[in-house]
């Protein structure tokens, strides 16, 4: 069945076998997938304060290995997620994520020691992991092949507000119930237990309204192995090893801002103007949420371009955005002051920048047989960046300076941005990466 030009969701022209509804539904994973993905690493502070009592001088490596551990989870599963959503559909990978996230953050405020909180942290890794994997598989999945940067640019519109409900809302909730009376520990605990038992939820409205079809019928017969190995093995195209090296530093890009930002401007609050963990896990969460805000509301512009300018020109681009962005805070004197509002601002443009540039670079270089496992790949990459990324910026957050991570993030972003030059006139779009733009129902 061909999609006809009333088939569209928001300008997304949606592919033969989706319905507005899976559409829907893939916009609303955008949405609960990243405040959940940006929530716990936003509020470990509070946690490694409130209930922990780490020292604020410890506090950066801590969220460093936390932040390592985390990624080393991902690292070790990203790949097999992305074959095991060739293999037995995209849906089942969701709903394990959903769930794996969950457990994580109902438990993580009950942690008794450090060595524990790693181990919480890579079960909620092991939840991310397949949310940032299907997120970035079924954003191609559903639209037709015109309207892929239009799908990345929703899911950024889409995502952002799912950072924006998480540093403005989630994190905000144990401030919220200590307000209402509750001690700090208990006001923690409770907080955690909410959010886990919303993301419960999502995942069963999302059972009953994500697609049942499948992109391919090779994933079905292929092993899991093979599938791990031929995602790797497209790196021999520069276009895909491209887009690998641009999701190294995209996801990174995140994890930064919502981890170190929040670090930086939660210990200054504390510090220098005598707020409370939770006062100030809340302030940070305001100044985290410009950044977001600007990256909901710019989103679609990448989105547009990206569907009108060369992928890999886009990519270059938005390397560059985003490196001069999280370099600049090497001008900021005070977090709390006029000048973090403006680099936070530049920050999120870069960020959504990224995030919504190197999708659909990937999309047009992975043959659609494998597109799951491409993208296991190209998360994984991502995961890399955030563990390598986060365990040097917590050190040189507590041996250098607070902007320490933002300058490794920055410095990388410009590497990307100069092998993206020098491999662009060798990248061509594959033939076979639409070969199946007309999904297969197995139900």
């Amino acid at each position: 069945m061909a999609a006809s030009p009333r088939r569209r969701v928001l300008g997304a022209q949606l592919a033969s076998g989706i319905t507005p509804v899976n559409m829907w539904a893939l916009l609303f994973f955008a949405t609960i997938g990243t405040a959940v993905v940006s929530f716990l690493p936003s509020a470990q502070p509070h946690i490694l304060t409130t209930i922990l009592g780490v020292p604020e001088s410890r506090q950066g490596t801590t969220i460093g290995v936390l932040n390592l551990a985390a990624e080393l989870a991902m690292v070790l599963s990203l790949a097999w997620y992305g074959a095991l959503a060739d293999r037995a559909g995209r849906r089942l990978v969701v709903l394990a994520g959903l769930g794996l996230c969950a457990a994580g953050t109902a438990l993580f405020p009950f942690a008794g020691s450090t060595a524990v909180l790693v181990a919480l942290r890579v079960v909620f890794g092991l939840g991310v992991a397949a949310i940032n994997a299907m997120l970035s598989t079924i954003a191609i999945d559903y639209v037709r092949t015109r309207s892929r940067g239009t799908s990345y640019g929703l899911i950024g519109v889409f995502g952002g507000l799912g950072a924006v409900i998480a540093v403005l809302a989630l994190v905000r909730l144990p401030q919220t119930l200590e307000a209402a009376g509750l001690e700090p520990v208990a006001a923690a605990r409770l907080a955690f237990l909410v959010i886990a038992a919303g993301i419960l939820v999502s995942a069963g409205a999302l059972s009953l309204s994500l697609s049942r079809v499948r992109v391919s019928s090779v994933g079905e017969r292929t092993p899991l192995p093979r599938l791990v190995r031929e995602g790797v093995s497209l790196a021999r195209d520069p276009g895909v090893a491209f887009s690998y090296a641009a999701s190294f530093v995209a996801r990174a890009d995140l994890a930064i801002v919502v981890s170190f930002m929040t670090l930086w401007i939660s210990d200054y609050a504390k510090g220098h103007a005598g707020m409370t963990s939770a006062e100030a896990v809340a302030k940070a969460g305001a100044i985290v949420g410009i950044s977001q805000t600007v990256a909901l509301v710019t989103a679609p512009l990448f989105g547009w371009l990206g569907d009108r300018v060369r992928r890999q020109d886009m990519v270059i681009i938005a390397q560059v955005v985003a490196g001069v962005a999280y370099l600049s805070t090497l001008l900021v004197a005070d977090p709390l002051g006029p000048g973090m509002m403006v680099v936070a601002v530049f920050i999120g443009l870069g960020e959504i920048a990224v995030i919504t540039t190197a999708g659909p670079l990937l999309a047009q270089q992975a043959p659609a047989d494998v597109r799951g496992s491409a993208f296991g790949v190209h998360t994984l990459c991502g995961a890399a960046g955030v563990m390598i990324i986060s365990a040097l910026g917590g050190v040189l957050h507590d041996t250098w300076r607070p902007a320490g991570p933002f300058v490794v993030s920055g410095a990388a972003g410009l590497l990307v941005a100069a092998y993206g030059m020098s491999v662009r006139r060798r990248i061509a779009a594959r033939a076979d990466a639409d070969l199946a733009g007309e999904t297969v129902p197995v139900d």
